[in-house]
């Protein structure tokens, strides 16, 4: 009731855009995927965990892990008894149907992203892929409750906040406020573009790797992504 009547009193403040059926639909499917792949994840710490009790490991990244465990499955020699072996082949079993199920969600926004010029049109943004596309559309549509671009990143969460002290003001970390799983997307992006800028000499490229040098790899990723949108 209070927020109502605070909104009330202060016209000026946008309202936010109905959804239409194509958003909402596009937005089903990232929240289910990535329910999907924190799944995974949860269960190849599991796995990883359990080998571990025993002596066996093997390297954080999920490629490798994929490589691995069928190997440490399939070695009578190391020290897995019969009950680990067989709890752990079904945490395989899961891990393989959740790979299934990731895929089948990336073919569906695959297919998304391809019948949607809008999304064609944001992938051209460096860092920008279908994922990140139709995140995009799917949570701010057209975009024209948004003056620009820094609107944009502020409501994404992806400016710094700010402290002032009389005439100091103090810039500190970003807000991190708006969608959690589209600021993400973005910041992966921006990584992959911060990464690969070295040998580059365009203007984005230039400025970030002037960035890099000056502030370090990680506030440089998040200035990359708070310029993309």
């Amino acid at each position: 009731m209070m927020q109502r009547r605070s909104a009330a009193r202060q016209p000026h403040i946008p309202l936010v855009p109905k959804r239409t059926v194509e958003q909402q639909d596009i937005q089903a499917l990232h929240p289910a995927r990535q329910r999907l792949a924190n799944h995974r994840t949860a269960t190849v710490c599991q796995i990883r965990g359990l080998l571990l009790d025993r002596g066996v490991a093997f390297g954080t990244s999920i490629t490798r892990a994929r490589r691995m465990i069928p190997e440490i499955l399939n070695d009578m020699t190391n020290e897995l008894t019969e009950l680990a072996r067989d709890a752990i082949a079904e945490l395989w079993d899961l891990l393989c149907d959740l790979d299934r199920r990731i895929t089948s969600f990336d073919k569906k926004i695959a297919a998304v992203f391809k019948a949607s010029p809008t999304c064609q049109r944001i992938a051209k943004i460096k860092g920008a892929g279908p994922k990140t596309a139709t995140a995009i559309l799917a949570a701010i549509g057209d975009g024209k409750e948004f003056r620009n671009g820094r609107h944009l990143a502020a409501w994404l969460g992806l400016v710094p906040r700010q402290h002032s002290s009389g005439d100091k003001q103090t810039m500190l970390s970003i807000s991190k406020r708006g969608s959690q799983h589209l600021r993400t997307l973005l910041v992966h992006g921006a990584r992959a573009v911060v990464r690969t800028a070295l040998n580059q000499d365009d203007p984005l490229n230039t400025w970030g790797n002037d960035l890099r040098e000056r502030r370090g790899y990680h506030p440089a990723t998040v200035a990359v992504a708070n310029h993309q949108p």
